[in-house]
């Protein structure tokens, strides 16, 4: 029987401190802030950014994606099943390696991503009048990430 009490005192100290802790309470506001935006578009914030990972001149591979959203192949291939079943992205083998598959978005696919992109554009806008410097929060989290932010939205400071 275990019968010395962890302190509370350092459970206190993870709830006010720890950044993995705050990172995920922010990461599920999001979600639901994003999930709600597109909910009259029968589309969640994860399928939105999954499409606009396929919006690509060349259709990219199930790897490349899964590189891109650092998720792994076999939970990316699932939740490309419901696009797929909704005739918005098509999977085709790799003419070069057909062991592969490209994925590309379907007309309808980019018809959704139209209907999506100012939702997007408007709910992410009132997001970030809510920080105090969002470039610099990308920035972090891209470091963080391993995923650098790209040049154009490197800056500090509101614009």
């Amino acid at each position: 029987m275990y019968e010395t009490r962890f302190p509370y005192n350092k459970t206190l100290e993870v709830g006010s401190t720890c950044l993995c802790l705050y990172a995920q309470r922010a990461a599920r506001a999001l979600a639901r802030h994003f999930d709600e935006v597109f909910r009259p578009l029968n589309l969640t914030n994860g399928q939105f950014s999954l499409l606009m990972a396929l919006n690509r001149p060349e259709p990219p591979t199930v790897s490349e994606v899964a590189a891109l959203l650092a998720m792994d192949r076999t939970t990316l291939t699932a939740l490309l099943k419901p696009l797929e079943r909704r005739g918005l992205i098509q999977a085709n083998p790799d003419p070069a390696d057909r062991r592969r598959r490209r994925i590309r978005l379907t007309g309808a696919g980019h018809g959704l991503l139209d209907q999506a992109y100012p939702l997007w554009r408007e709910a992410h806008a009132t997001v970030e009048r809510q920080l105090t410097d969002a470039p610099g929060l990308r920035e972090e989290l891209g470091r963080l990430s391993g995923t650098p932010t790209p040049p154009a939205t490197r800056h500090r400071g509101k614009p």
